[in-house]
């Protein structure tokens, strides 16, 4: 990443504002930091050589305060709105990669691990708040401070300024050659720390099936292991800091060292006067004193750095074309028609869809079936627009899949999954989902029709109960039932179940049969099945094979 990343701007118009306050308070400082060394230089130069006692020199005292007042002002006003812009960059920053992962569909968040994205959208970008509070405002009082005070030397002093010219480059020298061995050790020590989070996820996940195989103890060394990596890591890079904050501080002394002695031998020599070589010898540090902490500041921003990187990563993908028709023919009017479909998972050499072609009739129920692998699910992924097919077409009545607006497909269907997916919140919110704008009559009518009711009624705040983590509290028919309820809540023509009765028992399954029977009236519905009793709901059934199924 740049000093400054026009990806920045455009992904966190925060930014912008932050930038304009950021210049206008560094010119402040500028400005105040030359009154005060004036001024100072001024009240000694009067004491030693005018003999002015505090009485006479009230002025240029009180003058002096308010200086050094202000400049502690500016100093709360910049720490101030870099809090404030980094809280707003953040959010926004994270709203555009939800909104990207969303638009690139499921199929580019495989290739990235769930706990791996957490950490990026959480740890990763918080860690920016180093780079708005700390180094973003330094860098612009690295760029103003230092052209302001060699300006004002050079009237003072031209050969101080000539000394300062020529050593302050040697820090955004030393900067650099220190920041990119930073940048790489950084990058590594996030790459470990997305790792980490990923592993323990998964081991979080499964846990019962660890425990169950005595593998418990060995995921748990594993996850020690990378710790360690992490931690030795973050030593690693520790040490670069300390060490690159020695060599910026030993230039920046040495440099001011000669502006110093050049001052002291024309001060005895009575080729300057004692206001002037004051003026300069305070005015002198102010030029290295920004670029010192800059480099500082960068050790303290370079894991939001790296971890930005990835976020533009991700934002900068290529999105797959998305039709812009917005006019959906309805399913149950004009059907569906695959013709050569074939769709091949980034990474694997055999396609997961080779040449498949079907038709979906209006008003029919059509049950997918086959051996797994066959492609039954991405076929459903393909029709819920997840996926692109590299061939053949999906056609709604005269429109091509691939000329519709996903959004605007997309709600004239509803899609009940094999693992439904139940989010910490109220039941009442989970099948709300279904459709955002829902009355509560609504809801508590879409989980009756689910065969609900009797289960929600039992619970301490009835549909107000907040469900755990993944739907922690329900059973796995009850939380497929769940599905089944948003989908009655969405109301749309045109349903697509993946095998909604896996892993339910006798019971359950009849359960849920049941609702899957009132739900599918009047609908197209196209289902992917495995067990008889819900292959029986079908009017026909397709089996699908890698090779071509005929209508």
């Amino acid at each position: 990443m740049r000093a400054l990343d026009e990806r920045l701007l455009r992904y966190a118009r925060a930014t912008r504002t932050f930038l304009f306050v950021s210049v206008g308070l560094g010119v402040c400082s500028a400005l105040l930091i030359v009154v005060q060394a004036w001024l100072l230089a001024d009240v000694v130069a009067g004491a030693f050589l005018g003999g002015k006692g505090l009485a006479q020199m009230r002025t240029q005292l009180i003058v002096l305060l308010g200086v050094v007042l202000a400049r502690a002002v500016i100093a709360w006003a910049a720490e101030l709105a870099a809090s404030r812009s980094s809280a707003r960059a953040k959010s926004q920053l994270r709203a555009a990669l939800l909104e990207r992962l969303a638009a690139l569909g499921l199929d580019s968040s495989r290739e990235q691990r769930t706990g791996e994205l957490a950490i990026l959208a959480t740890r990763g970008v918080d860690a920016l708040d180093g780079y708005f509070s700390l180094y973003l405002p330094q860098l612009f009082l690295a760029v103003i401070v230092p052209l302001v005070v060699l300006a004002v030397v050079l009237f003072e002093d031209w050969l101080s300024a000539l000394i300062i010219a020529a050593t302050i480059p040697l820090i955004p020298l030393f900067m650099a050659l220190v920041g990119a061995t930073t940048r790489e050790r950084m990058d590594r020590q996030l790459r470990t720390l997305e790792r980490l989070a990923g592993h323990f996820l998964d081991v979080v996940a499964g846990l019962p099936t660890l425990k169950i195989f005595g593998r418990a103890r060995a995921q748990a060394q594993a996850i020690a292991e990378i710790t360690d990596r992490y931690r030795r890591s973050a030593i690693s890079t520790l040490r670069v800091t300390f060490l690159s904050s020695l060599i910026l501080e030993l230039v920046a002394t040495i440099s001011v060292a000669l502006v110093a002695v050049a001052i002291g031998l024309r001060l005895m020599d009575g080729q300057l006067d004692l206001r002037t070589a004051l003026f300069v010898l305070v005015l002198a540090p102010e030029a290295y004193l920004p670029l010192r902490q800059l480099g500082a500041n960068y050790h303290a921003s370079a894991e939001g750095v790296a971890a930005a990187e990835q976020v533009f990563a991700v934002l900068e993908q290529q999105e797959a074309p998305r039709g812009t028709r917005t006019e959906v023919p309805d399913p149950p009017d004009t059907g569906l028609v695959v013709e050569g479909l074939k769709f091949t998972y980034p990474g694997r050499a055999e396609p997961a869809l080779d040449g498949v072609s079907l038709t979906v009739g209006a008003g029919e129920t059509v049950a997918l079936v086959g051996p797994s692998g066959c492609g039954k699910s991405t076929l459903l992924s393909v029709l819920l627009g997840f996926l692109s097919p590299e061939h053949g077409s999906v056609r709604v009545g005269s429109a091509d899949l691939a000329e519709l607006d996903p959004d605007a497909w997309r709600s004239r269907l509803a899609w009940v999954p094999q693992r439904p997916h139940l989010f910490a919140v109220s039941i009442a919110e989970n099948v709300r989902l279904g459709r955002s704008d829902a009355s509560d009559e609504e809801v508590r009518a879409a989980i009756a029709a689910a065969g609900l009711a009797d289960v929600v009624a039992k619970l301490p705040q009835g549909a107000q109960t907040v469900l755990g983590d993944r739907g922690a509290g329900l059973s796995a028919g009850e939380r497929q039932r769940m599905a089944l309820a948003r989908a009655f809540l969405r109301d749309a023509p045109l349903l697509l179940l993946d095998e909604p009765t896996a892993n339910l028992d006798g019971q359950t399954e009849h359960e849920v049969l049941q609702a899957i029977r009132r739900l599918s009236a009047g609908r197209t519905v196209v289902l992917v099945a495995h067990r008889p009793a819900l292959v029986a709901l079908a009017d026909r059934v397709l089996p699908l094979t890698s090779v071509e199924v005929a209508a």
